[in-house]
């Protein structure tokens, strides 16, 4: 009898695996998040001391328009304004979403609801083509085809925002578009049907049904698309001129965090005030990746279909 209680309260191998199996995703979920707090960590660290080693002030770090952190101003201050890049970033992020919005829910549109088998063979390949290009070829076709082009229409160098913007919209387009498409496919089939039994036609049943149920996801992918967009470096970097001043319009030249950071990271000596504003940009950049998860976050939370 003890044998057999003994036999029953003993582990079998499959348990003994699931154990195992419980430990290694709990080690491999600990890893990332240790690995992410020790970034915050470094990047915060080296930020902050541009405010708190440095003295400089947070309110002219923000909203200064001088940027040249080896230089003092008048009153012995350095000059080390960031509001021309974070301009910048916020333009070309802004600017490129509002352009690629419209593509994106057409051809999403048109994938799912008008031809998914055409969509299917020739879309989604093309789709998927260019979110493996990478960043520096779509700089260079930027730089070949799309600065000349501004500069014959608009006048100009041809860098600017405008370039810039031409070129995050081809960079973002891909992934808008796969994430709507996957939000129109997860609107339940009974709604369109549904709408077409009362008497609603297609393009009615497309834009009032499954779009409008389809808002949540369609935000998401926007708003994961300016996530890409505020944190490309090399292919904004070459075509929007590099010019750590105000943007005077669309078409002068301007620079964005990610290009000076970029350009300045390899030129400076860790522990320095030109090193650590530099690192104040890329805690910017941090902060406002989180902010645009958070973003993501609270859309998903409000549930596509209600």
């Amino acid at each position: 009898m003890e044998n057999i209680q003994q036999q029953l309260q003993k582990k079998s191998k499959k348990a003994k695996l699931e154990q195992i199996g419980k430990f290694i995703s709990f080690l491999c979920i600990l890893f990332i998040v240790v690995v992410v707090a020790a970034i915050f960590y470094f990047v915060a660290s080296k930020g902050l001391a541009t405010f708190f080693k440095d003295g400089v002030n947070l309110f002219d770090f923000l909203f200064g328009t001088t940027w040249s952190p080896g230089n003092v101003g008048e009153n012995g201050e350095p000059l080390v304004g960031a509001l021309p890049m974070i301009m910048g970033s916020f333009l070309v992020t802004l600017l490129s979403a509002i352009v690629a919005t419209p593509f994106a829910i057409g051809a999403a549109v048109f994938m799912t609801e008008i031809s998914p088998t055409l969509g299917k063979k020739i879309l989604q390949p093309v789709i998927e083509l260019l979110v493996g290009i990478p960043s520096v070829v779509y700089g260079f076709v930027g730089l070949t085809v799309i600065v000349p082009a501004v500069r014959n229409t608009f006048g100009g160098s041809g860098f600017g925002i405008l370039a810039g913007t031409f070129v995050l919209f081809v960079m973002i387009l891909p992934t808008v578009t796969s994430m709507t498409v996957d939000a129109l496919n997860a609107v339940p089939r009974h709604y369109r049907e549904a709408s077409l039994a009362l008497g609603a036609t297609r393009w009615q049943t497309i834009y009032k049904v499954v779009l409008r149920s389809a808002i949540p996801g369609v935000l998401t992918a926007v708003v994961f698309g300016m996530a890409r967009a505020f944190g490309e470096a090399l292919a904004v970097q070459m075509v929007i001129g590099n010019a750590a001043i105000m943007p005077q319009d669309l078409t002068s030249p301007a620079s964005t965090l990610t290009s000076i950071l970029t350009m300045g990271i390899g030129n400076t000596i860790m522990g320095t005030l030109e090193n650590n504003v530099l690192w104040s940009l890329a805690l910017l950049l941090l902060l406002m990746s989180l902010f645009f998860n958070i973003v993501i976050r609270l859309i998903g939370k409000k549930g596509a279909f209600k």
